[in-house]
C-alpha cells in the first residue's frame, strides 16, 4: 500500500482522535512482553473498488442521513510494538460484510443484495499512545463456498509498509469451533487475543456495543501471505 497523503493523514488523525475522546483511556505499556497479534490471511475480498468515503465511521457513507442496518458497534484499541510501546501514526484498516453478510468487493455472492448505507471498509491513524476507534456493525456470519464465523478483517501499515494482516472474532460465537482461519491459529493464547468481547456501551450517550481489540506488531514488515 503507497503512503497516505499528509493532509489525509491529518484529517484521519483529527477523525479518530475527536470520536475516541473520552472512550478510553491509554493506561501505560505492559509490564511483560505480550502475545503477538496471529498474522491471518487477507481473504479474497478485500475491496477492488473503495467505497466513496474511506473514514473510520462505516455507519455513514459521506453526506447521507441513512445509517447502515446493523448492530451498532464502538470498535476500540491500541497499536502495539512487540514490548507493549505504542505505534503512532499508524494506519488501521478495517473490512467486513453488511448485516445481510454481503462484502463491498464487487464478486462477493449476492452483491446486488449489499446494504448501500454501509461504508463496508475505513481508515483510522493511530494517535500519540497508539489508539484507534471505528463505529461500524457487529459482524455476521456469511457464506462463499464455506460459512464463516463473524470476523472483521484488520491491516496495520505503519510508513507505508504492511506491518500485519489479521481478523478478530466475536468471543464465544458458536460457529469459532468450526472456522478454518481461526482453528488454524494453534498457539492457545495467540488464539484467545483475537476473540473480542461486544457488550453494551456503559455510556448511554454513545449507545451501541463497544468492542476493544488491542493489536500486537513486529518490528519488520510482513512477507507477502497467499490467501
Amino acid at each position: 500500500m503507497r503512503a497516505e497523503h499528509p493532509s489525509l493523514a491529518r484529517r484521519l488523525l483529527l477523525q479518530c482522535l475527536a470520536l475516541t475522546a473520552g472512550m478510553f483511556t491509554v493506561g501505560g505499556a505492559f509490564a511483560a512482553e505480550p502475545t503477538r497479534t496471529p498474522r491471518q490471511t487477507q481473504g479474497p475480498f478485500y475491496p477492488n473498488r473503495l467505497p466513496p468515503d474511506t473514514d473510520n465511521d462505516l455507519l455513514i457513507v459521506n453526506d447521507s442521513v441513512t445509517p447502515a442496518s446493523g448492530d451498532v458497534t464502538h470498535l476500540t484499541g491500541r497499536i502495539l510494538g512487540p514490548a507493549g510501546e505504542p505505534v503512532p501514526n499508524a494506519i488501521v484498516e478495517i473490512w467486513q460484510v453488511d448485516h445481510q453478510g454481503i462484502y463491498l468487493h464487487t464478486a462477493s455472492p449476492n452483491r446486488e443484495r449489499r446494504d448501500e448505507n454501509f461504508q463496508g471498509f475505513g481508515r483510522c491513524l493511530t494517535g500519540p499512545g497508539g489508539e484507534y476507534y471505528f463505529r461500524t456493525i457487529k459482524p455476521v456470519p456469511y457464506a462463499a463456498g464455506v460459512q464463516r464465523a463473524p470476523h472483521i478483517h484488520v491491516i496495520v501499515n505503519k510508513g507505508g509498509q504492511r506491518m500485519l494482516t489479521t481478523q478478530l472474532y466475536v468471543k464465544g460465537h458458536p460457529l469459532n469451533e468450526q472456522d478454518f482461519v481461526l482453528k488454524g491459529i494453534r498457539d492457545k493464547a495467540a488464539r484467545e487475543s483475537v476473540l473480542v468481547d461486544f457488550t453494551p456501551a456503559a455510556d448511554s450517550r454513545i449507545g451501541g456495543l463497544t468492542a476493544r481489540f488491542d493489536i500486537v506488531i513486529g518490528k519488520t514488515p510482513e512477507a507477502p501471505l497467499e490467501d
